[in-house]
């Protein structure tokens, strides 16, 4: 084959040097099961739900299901017979991971799983978790669902808002040196933006993540996909009245930073009289639906809490 056909050649099988660990994999996963999924656990629906972020119903679900879309979550045994993690193994340390934002070695000593096998197991779960959920969990809204947004917000007295929108910043840990420049904030820290819209019940029916730290909102606003839709006229059709007048067009609230657009109601950042202050009023606290979302993603998902490592 020649010197270059045998530099070419990928092996697979053990690291030459390597130093194998024999963990017990089957009795960490016995005692798991012990703990959350016999079918009288040590553990209650309570401390479940706490320490899953789920109902134990919701999480069999998902587990079955991720479990049978991709073969890295199989029970299968490895190259030399040897019966490798099981499917539910790799989804609970996935899913303390994301949970509880700890480094992966610290998960060697409950659940007998290596740094690198836990990495590998988020971000598989984590993929895998976008390609089943995607297109039926961020999408834009239906109809009906339009409908529902709509009459709730002109009940706080908003006819035609459909959300609030803003941006959020993640920490980012494992930003290579070259890319520091452009990833700073204005702390000095590389990061990294999520764009969201969210609703009062949390749902989030758009987001944008990756925009290089150093941006403000209006720079990731000109790069979003947020209004493609509105843009192209495959909105669902809108339509309400303010004082007198007709609009047919919907929108979203925002903070001060944000361009002026008929497609974004800001706050009175300076009220002269009381209408502006009771409108700046009610346009903050109702806007603050996007806030509660990213205070409540940070305290469920609390690995977006610390530098991302990956």
């Amino acid at each position: 084959m020649g010197i270059l056909g045998h530099e070419q050649r990928r092996w697979g099988g053990s690291v030459p040097g390597h130093r194998v660990i024999h963990r017990d994999r089957e009795g960490a996963w016995n005692e798991l099961k012990r703990r959350y999924f016999d079918e009288n656990p040590l553990f209650d629906a309570a401390t479940f739900r706490r320490r899953f972020r789920m109902e134990p119903s919701l999480w069999d679900k998902i587990c079955r299901e991720v479990c049978a879309a991709k073969r890295y979550f199989m029970f299968k045994p490895d190259a030399v017979g040897k019966m490798g993690f099981h499917g539910g193994h790799k989804c609970v340390v996935a899913m303390r991971m994301l949970a509880y934002g700890t480094i992966g070695d610290a998960l060697d000593d409950g659940y007998a799983m290596a740094e690198s096998t836990v990495l590998e197991c988020v971000r598989e779960f984590a993929t895998t978790i976008i390609q089943l959920y995607e297109s039926e969990y961020l999408r834009a809204p239906t109809q009906s669902e339009l409908s529902r947004i709509l009459a709730e917000n002109e009940a706080r007295g908003f006819p035609g808002m459909i959300g609030s929108i803003d941006c959020m910043h993640w920490e980012w840990r494992g930003c290579p040196v070259s890319h520091h420049g452009q990833y700073q904030n204005r702390k000095g820290k590389p990061t990294m933006i999520l764009e969201a819209v969210a609703t009062k019940d949390l749902r989030v029916w758009h987001a944008f993540f990756g925009m290089p730290g150093s941006h403000n909102d209006i720079n990731v606003l000109h790069r979003s996909p947020v209004f493609d839709a509105l843009a192209k006229g495959e909105t669902p059709p809108v339509e309400f009245t303010i004082n007198g007048n007709k609009y047919n067009m919907p929108y979203y609230l925002a903070d001060k930073i944000y361009p002026d657009w008929a497609t974004l109601v800001k706050t009175k950042s300076h009220p002269v009289n009381d209408k502006d202050e009771n409108f700046a009023e009610a346009q903050e606290s109702a806007r603050k639906d996007v806030e509660r979302f990213f205070g409540v993603f940070r305290s469920k998902f609390r690995i977006t809490q610390n530098p991302g490592r990956f």
